[in-house]
């Protein structure tokens, strides 16, 4: 029985391209991807640099705009939306972490975590905030400043700030790249605990093999395609990912 599992699909993407310039300036970074990703899945996403790994991220988290195809994430569909619009689709639906702390300054550890509550306009954000910072084992630095924490514990604040609205979906990419092998690791188990913890569904940008072995589905990309698709240590249709939503269905 043929069917269409949209609705249950945490990302949606349909031949989904992205390109910069013109004429002859022209350069395809994207290159008709399709993609499906069920709940609570862990994928990984590996590839040389320029393959286009983190540009797919930045598409389907709404961070960019994809210049041809579909996209529905986390039950909203993005496509073509403005950049207010895919910042309204990202709040209380996404959690992004990035190799950059990319914390704000001059605000403490519990104030950069309770601002995406603030936003999504919850009356507890400080009380909510406070509780998951100690889930991540920084209840004793909640009036530190960024520019006090160590790299470990940025990351930690980052990654609180990403899931204390229980986003459906976790965006992470190179979230271990400025950190210390020992350190990194940390930040590894600590970001999978929560995810088991939260249900949130995990894309993990990354060149760490054995990291991506950690997760349950594996895409290789290279020159803005999907090159491989292997899910449980099965090779799924290369380029597609339909191997895995047939699977799904």
């Amino acid at each position: 029985m043929p069917s269409d599992r949209s609705a249950d699909m945490v990302i949606d993407a349909r031949n989904v391209t992205l390109s910069l310039g013109r004429g002859d300036a022209r350069v395809e970074i994207l290159r008709g991807i399709d993609l499906r990703v069920g709940p609570g899945e862990r994928l990984a996403i590996l590839g040389p640099s320029g393959s286009g790994k983190s540009s797919l991220m930045a598409v389907l988290s709404g961070l960019d705009s994809a210049t041809g195809g579909s996209i529905r994430v986390a039950g909203q569909d993005i496509t073509g939306l403005s950049e207010d619009g895919l910042a309204e689709a990202r709040r209380g639906r996404i959690g992004i972490v990035l190799q950059a702390f990319h914390l704000i300054p001059t605000m403490t550890a519990l104030e950069n975590v309770a601002v995406p509550l603030e936003l999504a306009g919850h009356s507890d954000a400080f009380a909510q905030a406070r509780a998951e910072l100690e889930s991540v084992g920084l209840g004793a630095r909640l009036g530190h400043y960024p520019t006090q924490l160590s790299g470990g514990e940025q990351q930690r604040v980052a990654l609180a700030r990403a899931l204390v609205v229980r986003p459906a979906l976790l965006f992470a990419d190179e979230p271990t790249g400025n950190l210390d092998a020992t350190t990194g690791a940390a930040i590894i188990d600590l970001l999978f605990r929560r995810l088991d913890e939260t249900g949130a569904t995990l894309i993990l940008i990354t060149h760490d093999q054995d990291l991506a072995a950690r997760c349950s589905r594996v895409i290789r990309m290279r020159d803005g395609r999907i090159q491989s698709d292997t899910h449980n240590g099965r090779p799924g249709h290369s380029a597609t990912g339909e191997a895995h939503a047939g699977a799904l269905a």
